[in-house]
């Protein structure tokens, strides 16, 4: 993948945060460094911004272009770099390349910055080809999941079946599909703010496909679908439980979830 070998046992591997992590769940990033070290390699997670999602999506390209300018300096360093966040690891990989003249050296720094960065599950599937050991965490009654393939992930980095095969590998269940598993769920960054009500419609279409399933939890691959999900859940009074898939991976039982205090 990418033309880059597999890291070595023992190797450092920077972790991207994110800025959702960071500030609302870092649940997350504590389950990303333990899923990876776990593999035998080490994390380092050095200071780091916001990757410029939101101002590029807002179309203010200069403010991105400084963001980029910095984020490749703090990673150059490192071989490899992971982020649990298909839509932060979308803005490296697919438009970072856009704020930057092809043949310019600032544009071949960007390029190596976005080759060496993976989404978490397709470090973990499609690079290192990873077999995760078996560890059923719901063992004491049934559990349904289900699952929402975020559109950054899915149309941008073809994210799909990867998290499913590390659920299925580590749990030992197959996925409760819902009709809509990849419809957007209205967060889109901004343009819930823009359009809530259209915002509220679609996430209230992804809720009846989740009810339709019965799904006791439900995983993502990006915390600003699931925290946006997990809202319109609550209020609803939906007892459907919401979780990064990252977290279901780990040794320990996961914590209280999307939404909830401890």
């Amino acid at each position: 993948m990418n033309g880059e070998s597999k890291p070595k046992k023992n190797e450092q591997i920077a972790l991207l945060v994110t800025c959702l992590s960071d500030l609302f769940r870092p649940q997350i990033a504590h389950a990303t460094v333990e899923l990876i070290e776990k593999l035998g390699y080490r994390v380092d997670v050095p200071a780091q911004t916001c990757c410029g999602q939101p101002a590029y999506n807002a179309g203010e390209e200069d403010k991105t272009r400084m963001l980029a300018e910095n984020m490749i300096r703090i990673f150059e360093p490192y071989r490899y770099v992971v982020g649990s966040s298909g839509s932060c690891v979308a803005t490296i990989k697919e438009h970072y390349p856009r704020l930057f003249r092809e043949g310019t050296s600032e544009y071949e720094q960007c390029m190596k910055f976005a080759q060496k960065t993976y989404e978490l599950s397709t470090f973990l599937v499609d690079f290192i080809q990873v077999n995760l050991e078996k560890k059923p965490l719901f063992d004491k009654q049934p559990v349904r999941i289900t699952y929402h393939d975020s559109c950054s992930g899915l149309r941008e980095l073809g994210i799909r079946s990867q998290p499913r095969k590390l659920l299925r590998d580590r749990l030992g269940i197959d996925i409760s599909e819902i009709s809509n598993s990849e419809v957007c769920c209205g967060f889109g960054g901004l343009f819930c703010v823009k359009y809530p009500e259209i915002s509220t419609r679609m996430v209230d279409n992804k809720i009846e496909g989740i009810e339709h399933v019965e799904a006791d939890v439900l995983l993502g691959g990006d915390l600003g679908c699931l925290m946006n999900i997990a809202g319109r859940l609550r209020r609803v009074g939906s007892k459907t439980r919401v979780y990064h898939y990252a977290e279901l991976l780990t040794e320990t039982v996961p914590g209280p979830a999307i939404g909830y205090q401890e």
